[in-house]
């Protein structure tokens, strides 16, 4: 009965939301269990019901995190072409829309520094980047352009737009605050696909 009240209380999401806040703006070495339990006013004991370690904690963030980027990827593929932007600069665009409007989580995924954190996130990383690469490939042409530079280019591209995000996510600015610098960053990096 009591685990049930704690359930309907402290909901596994709320816990991810503070923790990746708290991650973020604290450092994930000087945040632990109780700190978070604090944070949300419960005791650090209430989170051990979703979570058995901060560690485990981190990861379910770092997954979640992901797989809401992926979804609002494939959702640019299914979605209604956009008037003078191709599939590849659409593509583009969601992904620094998602990084500027999701900071905490983007700066969790694609910025965390702790060599220990690291390993959970460079496999999510590696996973990104292929459904990013997958995803322009299909819109380019390797007669035109080579396999070389079919290769290459979506690792590029993601650069680009991972530099982007990290010049503008310190300002905290949200993406339509920069809507036309991205759109012009994005329309200059994918000329050569023209």
């Amino acid at each position: 009965m009591a685990r049930r009240a704690v359930e309907q209380e402290l909901s596994r999401e709320r816990i991810l939301e503070a923790a990746r806040h708290l991650f973020v703006t604290k450092g994930y070495r000087a945040i632990s269990m109780r700190s978070i339990g604090q944070h949300l006013g419960y005791s650090h004991g209430s989170l051990y019901y979703h979570f058995k370690e901060k560690a485990e904690l981190f990861y379910a963030i770092v997954v979640e995190d992901f797989n809401n980027l992926a979804v609002q990827l494939k959702k640019v593929i299914k979605a209604t072409p956009v008037q003078d932007l191709t599939k590849v600069e659409q593509l583009m665009i969601e992904f620094i829309r998602f990084g500027l409007d999701h900071p905490y989580q983007y700066e969790i995924m694609f910025m965390i520094r702790d060599e220990e954190l690291l390993s959970y996130c460079r496999t999510e990383q590696g996973r990104c980047l292929e459904l990013f690469a997958s995803i322009v490939r299909r819109y380019m042409n390797e007669d035109t352009h080579g396999p070389d530079f079919c290769r290459n280019l979506p690792l590029t591209l993601f650069l680009a737009m991972h530099g982007f995000i990290s010049y503008y996510i310190q300002d905290r600015v949200t993406f339509e605050e920069v809507k036309p610098a991205a759109m012009t960053h994005v329309k200059i990096c994918c000329e050569c696909l023209r």
